[in-house]
């Protein structure tokens, strides 16, 4: 038989190898991180028909060549182009990933419940039980977890990452340690220098993310530069005030200075009475009136006429002449027996809130700067419970302003520090979404404002990539060739390489590159063929000799 039929049937067996290679590369050209094979072919064995020999210096006759006839060839190696990224395609979805390589051939780590393979085809998903899995396979992706004393990624041997596990769905509450008092206050404004003074309400959490508003009072003292500042209520979210049993001198505990018989407020006549001979006369009807022995708060006239406080005197409110006729705080009134004037007096607890009257700035609170202490903790360390639900929170004063802004005052109270964020307390939060960065870390973002890291997705780097053995399903696992996967991985920007969400990387198959293959490997395969036929001939010439 001639040898040159065999060569040529190796010749077809690797041409047959070779198109296997093409179809599977065509075949995977819309295939997610496909990496695209070749092959490369190498002669083999040859008989040797002679030796060489040297040249013969006696003779004086030159070396010969030794004389060698190939037996064909044969796939010497298949080669995947892993290095080569390809192109990426953008989905949308928040779970799609794509591995940008900078230094080093990245792989996402993926456990298919016995050993961990891996992948370049980042298309994850979230299943029933919270697990990140790949969505072709359901493999769990691999990662690092979060360090529950630090809250900082602990790397260490990966772990699937179960990133809608329970006590992921919901953001721990904090309390409000922080707040700022911030605004002008203008020395005109009606409300100001009323009884109830101007309103501030500040919002704030205690451990237990429940929500409480603190109701502060700013009154004018009659003095330029200088106002008080009250704590009046702290209302719980039923809108009940918490602190209403509490007396003047326990409030002192939680915000203000007490004062026992305090100044409350000087007032004038209104404009229908007059004070003469030590008796209020109803300009109307020059009824005269004295205070009522039995109450003080009550004025009668000769016929046994009765009017109220309130009406004799401008500014006195019905809260008022309530509080001074039940004794609430120690409320009393004291008539001037020369003006007629009413001063009333009663327990405080207050600050004095000083502003530098050269520039208007804020000078002093209760005689510190810039801020003064709720005590809250005292409430529930004893004076309303013992739940220590409370948190201390430190107001800030020092962005006050006393400035004139036509009878109108825009200071008022809000949690945090100038920051905005610093101390200002949250609720419990629910989930809203995740996202990851480009380091592969994992983020759940909550109603509440937080943002928590929930792990870190690792990935993967061999010193010969190429190595790797393909097992299907877009997954490869380590061979000794490939290097070996240390259990821990390694973080993807550690070389400046990155994730990108909502993309993926498409197959790397050039079709322009399979069809030229194709074209030389069909020709190759069609000349094999014909070194058969032609050699088939051959062997029937030399058959035919005998007739």
């Amino acid at each position: 038989m001639m040898r040159s039929m065999y060569s040529a049937v190796s010749g077809l067996k690797t041409h047959q190898t070779r198109m296997d290679v093409i179809g599977n590369n065509i075949a995977n050209v819309n295939t997610v991180a496909f990496k695209s094979s070749s092959v490369t072919f190498s002669d083999i064995l040859y008989q040797t028909t002679s030796n060489a020999s040297g040249a013969n210096a006696t003779t004086g006759t030159g070396g010969v060549n030794a004389k060698q006839i190939g037996l064909g060839t044969t796939a010497a190696a298949t080669k995947v182009s892993i290095t080569s990224a390809g192109a990426s395609e953008t989905t949308g979805n928040p779970f799609d990933i794509r591995l940008t390589d900078k230094n080093s051939t990245n792989f996402f780590i993926v456990n298919n419940g016995s050993e961990n393979v891996f992948t370049r085809s980042g298309s994850f998903y979230v299943d029933g039980s919270g697990n990140l899995c790949m969505s072709s396979t359901g493999y769990t992706v691999m990662g690092w977890q979060v360090d529950e004393t630090t809250g900082e990624i602990r790397k260490d041997t990966v772990s699937a990452l179960r990133i809608m596990q329970e006590k992921n769905l919901t953001s721990a509450p904090e309390a409000t340690t922080q707040a700022t008092i911030a605004g002008v206050l203008d020395e005109n404004d009606t409300d100001v220098k009323n009884d109830a003074g101007r309103v501030m309400n500040l919002n704030f959490y205690d451990n237990l993310g429940y929500q409480y508003t603190a109701k502060f009072a700013i009154k004018s003292t009659g003095t330029d530069g200088k106002y008080t500042v009250e704590l009046t209520s702290v209302l719980d979210s039923n809108n009940q005030n918490i602190i209403k049993n509490l007396t003047k001198k326990e409030i002192s505990q939680i915000f203000g200075d007490y004062q026992a018989d305090a100044t409350l407020g000087q007032y004038g006549l209104s404009k229908d009475y007059e004070f003469k001979n030590n008796k209020y006369v109803r300009k109307a009807d020059n009824k005269e009136f004295e205070v009522d022995q039995t109450d003080s708060t009550l004025f009668k006239a000769a016929d046994g006429t009765k009017v109220s406080i309130t009406e004799i005197f401008s500014g006195i409110t019905t809260t008022i002449a309530n509080n001074i006729k039940n004794g609430t705080n120690n409320y009393k009134v004291k008539l001037d027996t020369k003006t007629g004037q009413a001063t009333v007096t009663g327990e405080k607890t207050s600050y004095d809130l000083v502003f530098d009257t050269s520039t208007g700035k804020f000078a002093s609170i209760g005689g510190d700067t810039p801020s003064k202490m709720l005590n809250m903790s005292v409430l529930s360390s004893g004076l309303l419970n013992n739940n220590g639900n409370f948190q201390n929170i430190t107001v800030d004063f020092s962005q006050c302003l006393n400035y004139e802004n036509g009878g109108k005052s825009t200071i008022g109270a809000d949690a945090g520090a100038t920051d905005g964020k610093t101390g200002k307390g949250r609720k419990l939060g629910a989930m809203t979404g995740i996202f990851i960065d480009t380091s592969g870390r994992i983020y759940g973002t909550y109603d509440n404002g937080n943002t928590e890291l929930l792990g870190q997705i690792a990935v993967a780097q061999f010193s010969n990539a190429s190595g790797l053995e393909k097992v299907g399903e877009s997954c490869y696992r380590t061979t000794l060739n490939s290097g070996e996967f240390d259990g821990i991985g390694v973080e993807i920007s550690a070389d400046g390489s990155s994730m990108t969400t909502g993309e993926l990387e498409m197959s790397n198959v050039d079709l322009s590159s399979e069809f030229t293959s194709m074209i030389t490997t069909q020709r190759g395969f069609q000349a094999n063929s014909r070194v058969i036929t032609t050699s088939d001939t051959l062997l029937e010439e030399l058959v035919n000799l005998k007739r």
